[in-house]
């Protein structure tokens, strides 16, 4: 494989490299060839400014309220701001999520395995972060789930974050861990990322916004450029 171009570099604040052996899925998604240049086109950089919430809908911000009943597992609170590289707020950016259910499945027709699925867990959702750069989200902790990467595979609790800014090409994914999850120093994903970086996917339990008798909380700040960057494309 030495004849794989890489596009990484960790001063670029930690992302991933296009080729990490194992992850399995980068052997053959990653680029043998350099890059080419594409400008953006005008309808790409543009978009609707301050709208967001008229072009989606309503905000779902809490995924235990979308159907006839509460969903099983642990209720929980995830929050926190989205930031620049000076950690200045960035208002009006749409923060979506989805996510596995407690028993570790999603609702889709791909994942087949043997856990039970939860018809009143969705496991998505979205808001536009206020003029603060926050975001909140009232969901149930994830549970883990294997996967085929290699023998005996499980991918650590987790939840994935989209972010959209001003136009359709500021597009950035990402996940969420959980602290002290023994399944992120032996997962192929996390592994392609610096330690230091992989630090930044990890969100901070919070004592202080946990509702009492309601939910546990957890802080998910997102840096979008910088050296303290949150990886994307984790």
């Amino acid at each position: 494989m030495a004849d794989v171009i890489e596009y990484y570099r960790e001063e670029d604040g930690g992302h991933p490299a296009s080729l990490s052996p194992g992850y399995r899925s980068t052997v053959a998604r990653s680029p043998r060839r350099p890059l080419i240049h594409m400008p953006h086109t005008l309808t790409e950089v543009t978009g609707p400014k301050g709208v967001w919430d008229q072009l989606m809908g309503p905000a779902v911000m809490d995924l235990t309220k979308q159907h006839k009943a509460e969903p099983l597992g642990q209720r929980i609170i995830v929050s926190g701001r989205v930031l620049d590289e000076n950690g200045r707020p960035v208002p009006n950016t749409v923060v979506e999520v989805w996510q596995a259910n407690a028993a570790g499945r999603y609702i889709h027709k791909k994942d087949q395995w043997n856990a039970p699925l939860d018809p009143n867990f969705t496991g998505a959702g979205h808001v536009v972060t206020d003029d603060q750069g926050r975001y909140r989200f009232v969901t149930i902790k994830p549970g883990a789930y294997p996967w085929k990467n290699h023998p005996n595979a499980w991918r650590p609790e987790h939840i994935h974050f989209s972010l959209l800014g001003p136009a359709f090409a500021t597009r950035l994914v990402t996940q969420m861990y959980f602290p002290g999850d023994p399944l992120i120093a032996i997962d192929p994903i996390c592994q392609a990322i610096p330690a230091a970086a992989v630090e930044r996917l990890v969100s901070r339990f919070d004592i202080e916004t946990t509702e009492d008798h309601y939910a546990l909380s957890y802080i998910f700040d997102i840096v979008l450029r910088g050296r303290h960057a949150t990886p994307m494309e984790a």
